[in-house]
């Protein structure tokens, strides 16, 4: 498969949950605009994106996530501001977030039913033969991006391909778990998938991590899907359904995860980037090291 056969490379990214894991803090704000340093979230995974080649992104939202819209928006009084008080570097990180070429569309799921749902709320504006899914939660920093390796394996096989990572077996329970059968550094054979196996049940260590690059056949599988665990319709259960006439391969990132669908994932996030930061990283890191 050559680059042209993804003419218009597009990202779904389910961002309708409610964050029930950080309310307070997340009852009128969406965790996924709480801020890592000076940035929300989403937009380390939209930056992700764009520099993977995506040029449009499907946020499928919830109710009080109008301030996603609102981020990713033009905001000429804010322009015209930095412009007069000659704040040329602001200016410039205010006109990185969203890029005159990368389009957002908004779709609403009114009725969350689980993240195979949600993907199912975008089906309409999937129209080449391979997308991405981009869970924002699962904070990944890798360069190039995780993603960005994906899009070419997806590429140069023709398969689907899905982000995975070794975790310990104590916490498999909340995952999507792969069987495979051959292992080449960091690309595996996907021969099955279970979703959130017990630990006697799973049959290996390796969990389907937040990146996905699937074929558009995955909607016909979706729409078909019956709810699985929790009684929700799980997009691991139509992914397995691929297998039936399509190759998968999962791709072992090298990169540094951060799980900010929790708070401690959230919090070492926080940390371990505010050390790396172009301003702060020298004077905070010499705090850390000088409190403990």
């Amino acid at each position: 498969m050559n680059n042209k056969s993804i003419k218009y490379k597009t990202a779904i990214f389910p961002v309708a949950g409610f964050g029930s894991r950080f309310l307070p803090a997340t009852k009128a704000s969406p965790k996924e605009m709480l801020p890592i340093i000076d940035k929300p979230l989403i937009q380390y995974s939209v930056e992700d994106a764009y520099n993977s080649g995506i040029r449009h992104i499907i946020f499928v939202t919830g109710r009080n996530k109008r301030s996603i819209e609102d981020h990713f928006d033009d905001n000429p009084e804010l322009r015209r501001s930095l412009e007069i008080d000659k704040k040329n570097e602001l200016l410039m990180e205010i006109n990185s977030i969203a890029p005159a070429d990368l389009k957002f569309t908004y779709v609403r799921q009114a009725n969350p039913r689980g993240l195979g749902h949600a993907i199912l709320c975008a089906q309409h504006l999937i129209f080449d033969d391979f997308f991405s899914i981009i869970l924002p939660d699962d904070l990944l920093i890798q360069n190039p991006p995780s993603l960005h390796e994906m899009v070419k394996i997806c590429e140069d096989t023709n398969a689907n391909v899905i982000a995975i990572r070794e975790v310990d077996k104590s916490i498999i329970h909340k995952y999507g778990v792969i069987s495979f059968d051959n292992y080449s550094n960091e690309l595996i054979n996907v021969t099955d998938l279970v979703e959130k196996p017990k630990k006697e049940d799973a049959p290996s260590n390796l969990a389907v991590t937040g990146r996905y690059v699937l074929s558009k056949k995955i909607f016909k599988h979706l729409e078909n899907q019956q709810t699985g665990f929790g009684g929700e319709i799980q997009l691991t259960d139509a992914i397995k359904k691929l297998l039936i006439d399509q190759k998968l391969m999962g791709y072992k990132f090298p990169g540094k995860l951060y799980d900010c669908g929790s708070k401690i994932g959230f919090l070492q996030a926080t940390v371990d980037l505010a050390c790396e930061h172009k301003e702060l990283g020298d004077e905070f890191s010499e705090w850390l090291k000088n409190k403990f």
